[in-house]
Order: C-alpha cells, then sequence, then structure tokens
C-alpha cells in the first residue's frame, strides 16, 4: 500500500462492548447478502457506521469478510477513490497493489474503466467471499466516481457484494436494481431503536432506570432516533428531575442537538470543553497531532509543558492540563462523548459527525478569527511535516492563507501528478488567485 494512503480509511471501525445488540438488522443483511448492493441511507445519527461494524463482528469466518473504506470529500478524485478501494480489495492472492495501483498512478490520466476491467477480472479468482463497505458515500459528488462504480455494479463478480452507507441516496441505478432484486435497503424507518431497544439503551446501557412510562414518552418525541437518545441520557446523567426532562424533551431535530450538546459541552471539566472545541477542526484525531493542535509538549514526567491559547467568551474558563492527549482521548471515548475510534490500537479517531458540527459552531463563537486561524496553522504543520501534504493544502485553502497553500502545493504537484491524482491539483489550482499560479513555475 502506498505511504500516501491513509491507513485508518481502511480500518472497520471497532464494535463497541457496550451495544445494544440488532439482530433483526444484520439478519437482513446477510440475507441481502446474494444481491449486489446493500444501501444503508438515513440521516445523520441513525447508527449506519455502528450497525456496518456489528455486522462485521458477527460475520462467521467461513462466510464472508468485510473490507472498509471510510471516505471524505478529497476521494472526489477517481485516482484517489479508485487508489483506496483497491488498496482495500487487496489479497494476497489478488496482489491488486501490485498489478492495479501502478495503472492508477501514472502521468497520463488513467483509463478507469480498463482498471476496473483488470480489478473485476481479478477477483473473480479468488475463492473467498468479500463484502466491500464504502462509508459516508454522501461525500462524493464526483460524476466519473458514480459513473465508474455503475460499471464495476453492473458488472460486479459473485465473489463481491458492495455495501453503501450514505446521508442521501446515491446517483446509482437503484429501481433498475430494485426490480431485479439486486438491492437491500435500511432506511431510517428500520433503524429507529424499538421500544425494546431504547428501554436497553437507557436503562442498561446508560444505567438511567427510568420507567415504562419515561421510556415510552423519549419514544415517542425521539421516534427512535439513536443520536437524539444518546444527547438525552447524556443530559439526564446527574438530573435531579428526570421526568420533568423527559416531558420538556420536545422540538426538531436541530434544536434538539443543539441544545443537548450544549448541555453535554458544558458539565465537561474547562480543559475538556478546550480540547473538543480546538481539536473539533480535525476530520480524524491522533494523539501527536491532538498535541500539535493544542501546542503541547510533554516533559520527562508526562506532563504538558505548554497550555493552549486562552479562550474567554464568559463561560469556559480555562485551567491547566492535567494529561497528555492520548490520555484524553481514552477519556473521552470511554466517557461516551461521541468519539470513535478507526483502529483497534486507538490511534486515530474522529467525532461523530453531529457533536463535530455542533463543535465547530461553538468554536467559531468563541475564539476570533486570528486564533482559529493560528488551530489550522498548526494542524497544517503537522500534517506537511509528516508527509500528508494534500491535508496541509487543506487547512491552508480554508484559513485563506493562499501564500502558504501554494507553497504546499509547489511542493506535492510533480508527485500529485505522478501519482495521478490531477483532478484533486486541478481543483487546488482553481481556488487559487492567478498571481500564485504565474509566480511559481511549478504551477502554471
Amino acid at each position: 500500500m502506498p505511504d500516501t494512503l491513509l491507513k485508518t480509511k481502511l480500518y472497520i471501525p471497532p464494535a463497541r462492548p457496550q451495544l445494544v445488540p440488532r439482530p433483526r438488522l444484520t439478519r437482513r443483511l446477510n440475507q441481502g447478502l446474494h444481491r449486489k448492493l446493500t444501501l444503508v441511507a438515513a440521516p445523520p445519527g441513525f447508527g449506519k457506521t455502528t450497525l456496518m461494524s456489528e455486522w462485521q463482528a458477527s460475520l462467521s469466518a467461513d462466510s464472508r469478510s468485510m473490507v472498509w473504506v471510510s471516505l471524505d470529500e478529497q476521494d472526489n478524485d477517481p485516482v484517489r477513490f479508485w487508489s483506496y478501494v483497491v488498496a482495500a480489495l487487496d489479497t494476497p492472492t489478488t496482489e491488486l497493489n501490485e498489478t492495479i495501483l501502478p495503472m492508477l498512478h501514472t502521468p497520463q490520466a488513467p483509463d478507469i474503466e480498463t482498471i476496473l476491467i483488470t480489478l473485476i477480472n481479478s477477483l473473480t479468482t479468488i475463492d473467498s467471499k468479500i463484502i466491500l463497505v464504502l462509508d459516508d458515500y454522501h461525500v462524493i459528488t464526483a460524476e466519473p466516481v458514480h459513473q465508474a462504480l455503475i460499471f464495476l455494479l453492473e458488472n460486479l463478480p459473485p465473489q463481491l457484494h458492495l455495501a453503501i452507507t450514505s446521508r442521501t441516496d446515491p446517483p446509482l441505478p437503484l429501481t433498475r436494481l430494485r426490480v431485479r432484486s439486486q438491492l437491500t435497503e435500511l432506511r431510517d424507518s428500520d433503524l429507529r431503536f424499538t421500544p425494546t431497544e431504547i428501554a436497553t439503551f437507557l436503562n442498561q446501557i446508560m444505567g438511567l432506570n427510568l420507567t415504562p412510562a419515561d421510556v415510552a414518552a423519549l419514544e415517542t418525541r425521539t421516534e427512535g432516533w439513536v443520536a437524539g437518545l444518546q444527547l438525552a441520557a447524556l443530559s439526564m446523567q446527574g438530573y435531579d428531575d428526570v421526568q420533568r426532562f423527559v416531558q420538556a424533551f420536545t422540538g426538531s431535530h436541530r434544536f434538539v442537538i443543539d441544545y443537548l450538546a450544549e448541555e453535554v459541552l458544558t458539565q465537561q471539566p474547562a480543559d475538556i470543553q478546550t480540547f473538543l472545541l480546538y481539536t473539533s477542526i480535525l476530520d480524524r484525531l491522533s494523539a501527536p497531532l491532538c498535541d500539535a493542535i493544542m501546542d503541547l509538549s510533554a516533559n520527562e514526567n508526562g506532563q504538558p509543558n505548554n497550555n493552549p491559547s486562552p479562550i474567554s467568551d464568559g463561560q469556559l474558563s480555562i485551567i491547566n492540563y492535567q494529561f497528555p492527549s492520548q490520555a484524553r482521548l481514552q477519556h473521552l471515548e470511554q466517557a461516551n462523548l461521541f468519539l470513535i475510534p478507526l483502529d483497534g490500537e486507538r490511534r486515530w479517531y474522529r467525532y461523530h459527525h453531529l457533536f463535530a458540527d455542533f463543535l465547530r459552531a461553538q468554536l467559531a463563537q468563541t475564539i476570533d478569527a486570528t486564533q482559529l486561524a493560528d488551530l489550522h496553522r498548526r494542524a497544517g504543520d503537522w500534517y506537511a511535516a509528516n508527509g500528508y501534504l494534500a491535508e496541509a493544502v487543506r487547512h491552508a485553502l480554508t484559513i485563506g492563507d493562499m501564500e502558504r497553500a501554494a507553497g504546499l502545493m509547489e511542493s506535492a504537484v510533480f508527485e500529485m501528478v505522478a501519482s495521478g491524482e490531477v483532478n484533486t491539483v486541478i481543483t487546488w489550482l482553481d481556488t487559487l488567485p492567478e498571481t500564485f499560479i504565474q509566480s511559481r513555475p511549478r504551477l502554471s
């Protein structure tokens, strides 16, 4: 696997030990394996990714194996998209990394259809059966990627089953697949917690000891929406009048999220609040990266030497940090604060999408533009120093630092073009003022 590919994007999020079992859903997923496509489509917070992790954990070793690609906006580049798919599907038998990746990473624009034909033919030679999960497909908007995926679906070998999670319906021939009985669909109506699952989650997992009437009231108000139930449960912990809270739990999803997220955030210690807010600018978190964001460096006793720039909004008071970033990340995971591990070693994490959106909105209201730019600059410096130039460029562009972005592009452009990621380079150049391009021969 090339060093330019992030391995964490291929990790299957491990199933959480404290999880409401959903055998009715995994049974439906298993029953659809003879079809070409499984689509799990629902709004944010319905547990799509968690269900896929549970499905993987339930698969018997002699049935099918699951491989995974966590998608983001940068995967709209066809070369990047298919590089990750090929890396995920690579096996000792097929050796796709040796045969197909070189076809993708060429200075000339690769013929994706020819590459897919090679991929399909290679998969027909293996004895095992594979489930390929494309997680968060709603971030893909590039028509070339959609068209190539349609080609793969139309010629899918029996060894491969495709599973997609998305907030929206992907522009694939769903009607045709439906008519041909080649599509298994799970929607928000399927993913909603049942009354039994709600009671199990609130009382056994979250330890709330609610009455049947309170559980029924929350079921009515949340309609089984998983994220809403989790936010409600976190807010009720330590709440004196639970029944009053349950009765007041109303409103549209957006307002419920805002209200409950604020309740959760302000109940955290000040240093945890700051850590959550500052690191929310990251799509993925690791301890070294978070240390760079927080401007922390541990001394020989394991205590950080530095504190982050202060936040002062009248509500968040900053105290000295008591433990380094890895311990913080572990604390957040154990506290069920919407932190999702991306690998079994607990080196990389991400925030739940809804919680990340809330934190970023709070951060924008809490610090000024100069402080926000400094956070993005720290992130970009870390990515650049560790060889992730595409991520470094993204942070520079986010804060409008065109000089920094242009310099990073100049360092990366030859390697990007040589590896076939021309679309990404074109997108970069479209964001730069012409003067920055003209002054740099490599970019012009």
